[in-house]
């Protein structure tokens, strides 16, 4: 899942960072990117955005999926080694990674590390290069116990502080995104009228296609999607939303009258650069601040300029349809690494800072929520650069569920080391 974060303020964000990639009670955020999304225990994991009163049809993510039985025993526990001499430092294309010793990372022994053992099991499934000959003990190790399973790390990894290139420590930014729920339906009707697209034919990557106002006003573009739409909407901001947050659910009307959840997924994009709704209003003094609510709101007594503002943004996502089975539906959408993301678990980070599939300690304290775990990095996004800057993952559901709301308000300072095998 690859995405876009936009500033949301009349001041720059920091350095290595853009701001929430959601737009809520702190910001606009957006992820109309690529491959995983391109779509899992705690307070604050929940759902995200839906539209109307759906909450029937969505899934509770805070039931974590059951734990895979053991390969063999469980590895014995071994004291962790002598940490008195550390190894030299490591540069990372665009970090340095620090050695530091266990009693150096703050928290660490509080987590619940039951709680990321699905996610790392998930990471599994495609192992960052030197980490997929320990896989076979993670999976052993999914109904250890949490001294068995944090004496199995400690033996097994070293953390590293992860710092700017020349080994100073960057002023980190976290923030959060999520999976939305809309209504949707399968065919147009009065009330469904704005379509969900598959890609066109002949798109190919990295080679500009319609930009959205063309898309909305070429003969020759709309019958490129002659026949392409996915499903239907009743609100083209909540459409944008989808694009922006790159995946999400949809509460289908089939034409048989059933209604299923589905998941939509990115499949490409237009090739065209992407650029913030709420960027462009705030610029136009048009909204005090870049939420969804205050762009809505704006929308409704703007009418006349509906178009205009959605054509700012010259950037269209396309989707793909994936069936959501019970399993499925207890996670997230895949990741940039292809694996399903698990909610309050799963960070975007820069790969260039830090591999896919690399489990990170996490240290945050902020008004949205103080927190010291255990993370894995699977995603990635438009946004999401710099040596210390991540996106938490925290769920899916509707305006009011957590998920949403912590996505939204999720902007604060963030501390990482990357475990790394010895």
């Amino acid at each position: 899942m690859v995405h876009h974060t936009m500033n949301t303020s009349n001041t720059s964000a920091p350095s290595a960072s853009s701001n929430n990639r959601v737009m809520g009670r702190n910001g606009v955020s957006a992820r109309g990117g690529k491959n995983g999304s391109g779509q899992r225990a705690l307070r604050w994991i929940g759902s995200a955005l839906i539209v109307g009163s759906l909450a029937s049809c969505a899934i509770d993510p805070r039931t974590y999926p059951p734990m895979p039985p053991p390969v063999t025993g469980v590895p014995p526990v071994v004291a962790a080694p002598d940490d008195t001499v550390l190894p030299a430092p490591m540069q990372r294309g665009k970090s340095r990674w620090v050695p530091v010793r266990w009693s150096e990372l703050p928290g660490w022994g509080q987590d619940s590390l039951h709680e990321v053992w699905n996610a790392w099991v998930r990471g599994c499934e495609r192992p960052v290069a030197g980490h997929a000959g320990l896989c076979a003990e993670v999976r052993q190790l999914s109904i250890a116990t949490a001294a068995e399973q944090q004496a199995w790390v400690m033996r097994r990894f070293l953390p590293y502080r992860v710092t700017e290139v020349d080994g100073s420590l960057p002023a980190g930014l976290l923030t959060g995104y999520y999976e939305p729920i809309m209504a949707a339906s399968r065919v147009p009707t009065a009330t469904y009228r704005v379509p969900l697209y598959g890609p066109p034919p002949g798109l190919r990557p990295g080679q500009p296609w319609h930009s959205r106002q063309e898309i909305d006003t070429l003969p020759a573009a709309q019958a490129a999607l002659q026949g392409r739409a996915v499903a239907w909407l009743a609100d083209p901001i909540d459409a944008l939303i989808l694009q922006i947050q790159g995946s999400g659910r949809l509460n289908l009307a089939e034409a048989d009258g059933r209604t299923r959840q589905v998941r939509v997924a990115f499949a490409a994009h237009n090739g065209h650069p992407y650029q913030s709704v709420g960027r462009w209003l705030l610029d136009q003094r048009a909204i005090n601040e870049a939420s969804w609510s205050a762009i809505k709101a704006w929308a409704l007594q703007n009418p006349q300029r509906l178009n205009e503002m959605l054509w700012s943004n010259p950037r269209t996502v396309f989707f793909r349809e994936e069936a959501l089975s019970e399993l499925d539906a207890r996670f997230g959408p895949r990741g940039a690494q292809n694996v399903p993301l698990t909610p309050g678990r799963s960070i975007a980070v820069d790969p260039q800072s830090i591999p896919y599939g690399t489990p990170v300690w996490l240290a945050t304290q902020g008004p949205t929520m103080n927190a010291q775990r255990l993370v894995m990095a699977q995603d990635t996004g438009g946004a999401i650069v710099g040596a210390v800057r991540a996106d938490l993952f925290t769920g899916w559901g509707g305006w009011s569920d957590e998920a949403y709301l912590t996505a939204a308000a999720l902007k604060q300072p963030l501390q990482l080391w990357a475990l790394w095998p010895r």
